[in-house]
C-alpha cells in the first residue's frame, strides 16, 4: 500500500536485480529453495523475513527468478499460509503500540491522529482481503478488544 498520509510510495530501499533470470552462481536449485521457504515458515518467519534471510544468509537474490513464483505462492502451494496476512499483522502491532502510548500520554493529539489513520488503513485492508477472499466474509477487526475474530 501507499504511505500513510499520501498515496506516494517512495524511492528508497534495496533495488531489485536487473535481470529476471536466476544467476549461474546460485548454489541452490528451485526445489531446495522451496524446501527452505517451507522450513523457515514453520519456524515462524514472515514472508518478507524469509526473503531477506534467503538473500542475506543463503545468497539467493530473487526467489521468483529462481523458482518462477513468489514466497507467498510457494507457501500457498504447500498450504502453510498464515491466517492473517503479514501487512495486517504489522498494522495490528503498530495499532497496539500507539494505543499503549496514548494510554500513557493522554494529551498527545498527533498520536491520536496516527491511531485513527492506522485503524482506517486496517479497515481498508480488511475490505480488500474480504473482496479477494483472503480472509472470510465474517472476519472483523475489533479495536476495543484489540483483536480480530470470525463470527
Amino acid at each position: 500500500m501507499a504511505r500513510m498520509h499520501s498515496r506516494k510510495r517512495g524511492k528508497h530501499g534495496s533495488k531489485r536485480p536487473a535481470k529476471k533470470t536466476a544467476p549461474s552462481w546460485i548454489r541452490y536449485n528451485a526445489k531446495e529453495v522451496e524446501l527452505l521457504v517451507a522450513k523457515l515458515s514453520k519456524e515462524g518467519k514472515t514472508t518478507s523475513q524469509i526473503g531477506i534471510l534467503l538473500r542475506d544468509a543463503y545468497g539467493v537474490p530473487s526467489i521468483s527468478a529462481l523458482c518462477g513464483k513468489s514466497v507467498s505462492a510457494i507457501l500457498k502451494e504447500k498450504k502453510i499460509v498464515p491466517e492473517v496476512p503479514e501487512d495486517m499483522t504489522a498494522l495490528f502491532k503498530k495499532y497496539a503500540a500507539l494505543k499503549k502510548h496514548i494510554e500513557a500520554n493522554k494529551h498527545d493529539e498527533t498520536s491520536k491522529r496516527g491511531l485513527q489513520l492506522t485503524e482506517s488503513k486496517i479497515n481498508r485492508l480488511v475490505k480488500y482481503y474480504k473482496r479477494t477472499m483472503r480472509i472470510p466474509e465474517t472476519w472483523k477487526f475489533d479495536a476495543d478488544r484489540m483483536g480480530f475474530f470470525a463470527e
